[in-house]
């Protein structure tokens, strides 16, 4: 007998279609968010609209005030520095555990995203880059055999991806991270796996040093030009 397959329910639709419009940076960070116009678009009823921003809530995409709407999250510089700190926790561990559960399976599965990393920047496909940049890390999670850490990135892995999207307008940022790709990469399959952890702290540690401390918004700190091109 075949496995029956639940259809999709219109809130799960819905959520889906708004967080990748967040991600994507179709919606950036600090908009504000209609349910009038998201239902319309969809051709459905607020209620699901409704439901649907209730859990990007929860996954901490958007932020829901009485009487002032719903709007997509944006960081202060401290923040940065707190999701950095969450995200080298994790993959370092995820990292670590992966590449002593299977190196070899590791680096083989990295190394065919970057094979399409490469195409997507030799197209100058922005979008298909960063869906690629965000498998890239997810690998480390794929592999490392423990569900509670792969849980716990999960969890925040859309926030983070739509930070790497808006990261992505620096260009010396998405040069470099490109690069390190590769290298990480290349020590795993050296079995070099301190260098590896060496190169993953500094690709991290980049966007936690792209603002200072004292942005309290750093969506409207880079509208306003007044961050570096890191």
């Amino acid at each position: 007998m075949a496995d029956f397959k639940r259809p999709k329910s219109l809130t799960s639709v819905v959520t889906h279609h708004v967080r990748m419009l967040i991600v994507h940076g179709d919606i950036p960070l600090g908009a504000a968010i209609s349910e009038r116009t998201i239902a319309a678009e969809l051709n459905v009823s607020k209620t699901p609209v409704r439901e649907a921003l209730a859990q990007l809530s929860v996954e901490g995409l958007v932020t829901i005030k009485p009487q002032s709407g719903v709007r997509v999250f944006t960081l202060s510089a401290r923040e940065v520095r707190e999701i950095c700190a969450f995200r080298q926790v994790l993959e370092t561990a995820a990292l670590t555990l992966a590449m002593e559960e299977d190196a070899q399976g590791l680096a083989d599965a990295l190394q065919d995203v970057v094979k399409q990393m490469d195409v997507a920047h030799a197209e100058s496909d922005h979008r298909r880059y960063l869906e690629l940049d965000n498998d890239f890390h997810q690998r480390f999670f794929d592999f490392c055999g423990n569900s509670y850490l792969t849980n716990s990135y999960v969890r925040y892995a859309a926030k983070i991806a739509a930070l790497r999207t808006h990261l992505a307008v620096k260009p010396r940022h998405t040069m470099l991270s490109y690069q390190e790709h590769g290298d990480i990469v290349a020590a795993i399959r050296e079995g070099q796996n301190q260098t590896v952890l060496t190169i993953l702290e500094k690709h991290l540690g980049r966007t936690r040093e792209t603002y200072e401390i004292g942005i309290e918004d750093i969506a409207i700190a880079d509208a306003a030009n007044l961050t570096p091109q890191s």
